[in-house]
């Protein structure tokens, strides 16, 4: 993590400190000027969360001059293609579809149940040949997974 991401990030929890539902997803600085920082909530985040993070970083890092050259500060929530990192996320998103792909490159779907203990926890349909398919539990510990992504429903 570079002294701007480290410093922009110090910048976000300081004012998410104000707003308890609301957490840092990521900070990353591209080397075309562009610094992104992704923030989330709990129940969900508004276009006014945005702006308050956004004037208060670029606000700061303004003042103490921290990025040498121009840059474009932009504050948002993950899209939903974005693939989930934190805890957090996982927790916000019990109870929706998931896709997990693990390590293996193996892609499994299913409702995401839980999250403890280092395993993520989902309700996947097995379908064995010749057998009736039935809901299955599985754990599949995060070190394991290589990328878990929201399916979205369109019923």
């Amino acid at each position: 993590m570079t002294n701007v991401e480290k410093r922009a990030a110090e910048l976000v929890e300081e004012k998410l400190a104000e707003k308890p539902g609301i957490f840092l997803v990521s900070v990353k600085m591209h080397s075309n000027g562009k610094l992104i920082i992704l923030i989330d909530g709990d129940n969900g985040l508004g276009i006014s969360d945005c702006v308050d993070v956004s004037r208060h970083v670029g606000f700061h890092l303004e003042e103490e001059n921290v990025v040498e050259d121009a840059y474009n500060l932009e504050v948002s929530s993950p899209g939903i293609d974005t693939p989930l990192e934190l805890p957090r996320q996982y927790t916000k998103n019990i109870g929706r579809r998931v896709s997990v792909k693990t390590t293996d490159g193996t892609k499994r779907e299913g409702k995401l149940l839980a999250y403890a203990d280092g395993s993520v926890i989902i309700e996947e349909t097995i379908k064995e040949k010749g057998k009736k398919a039935e809901l299955v539990e599985s754990a599949i510990p995060t070190e394991n997974i290589a990328e878990t992504k929201v399916l979205i429903s369109f019923k």
